[in-house]
């Protein structure tokens, strides 16, 4: 990753900004920054709701993975929810179990930091195994942990991979597929794009 400083906003706006929202000039020019430059759009940043959500179909094999987990609460199977110890993988895991909860059962996962590292590992996989899991949501991580998705696989468990982070070239098996699902990101995930990577959802 590299940090490159954005240009200084302009300070017209800034000054607009600080009369009409904040009265703050150092908050008015960070808001600016991150292109938040009239009221109304401080009005949306500051007080979110589910309409300014974009289409989660959007993401690649939503479709896929959507179908995947309601196989699972129909047939009320064992699901873990998988995510990496920062904080967006915490947040991830504390979300999707509060929404799925009572929908089947479910066991939250975060790895040990020292022992596990970061993202998906085969101890995990391996517990998840043992406690009869037979789909694993990755959230904020997976993208790029092959050998581990295969080895779940190996064990009968699915992995639902929700991840943020940029796919390598080799995500697919098949070089045709590769290049049709590559392209399949390119068309369908770019307009959602984030500053460390493009989000996916992928059904192994």
């Amino acid at each position: 990753m590299v940090w490159r400083q954005k240009p200084q906003p302009n300070a017209g706006t800034v000054q607009m900004l600080a009369a009409a929202v904040t009265k703050d000039p150092l908050l008015a020019a960070l808001l600016v920054a991150r292109g938040v430059d009239s009221f109304e759009a401080a009005k949306s940043f500051f007080r979110p709701n589910l309409n300014h959500l974009h289409d989660p179909y959007r993401m690649m094999d939503m479709e896929r993975a959507v179908e995947r987990i309601e196989q699972a609460r129909l047939k009320q199977e064992h699901v873990m929810i998988y995510g990496d110890y920062d904080v967006d993988g915490t947040t991830s895991v504390a979300l999707m179990c509060d929404f799925l909860e009572g929908k089947f059962p479910i066991e939250a996962y975060i790895p040990d930091r020292y022992k596990e590292g970061y993202g998906l590992s085969f101890d995990g996989i391996n517990l998840a195994a043992e406690l009869g899991i037979t789909l694993l949501i990755a959230l904020d991580c997976g993208i790029k942990a092959f050998d581990q998705i295969a080895h779940a696989r190996s064990l009968g468990i699915d992995v639902i991979v929700c991840d943020h982070h940029r796919p390598e070239t080799t995500l697919p098996t098949s070089p045709r597929e590769r290049q049709h699902r590559l392209r399949q990101t390119e068309e369908r995930v770019r307009p959602v794009r984030t500053t460390q990577g493009e989000p996916g959802c992928r059904l192994q």
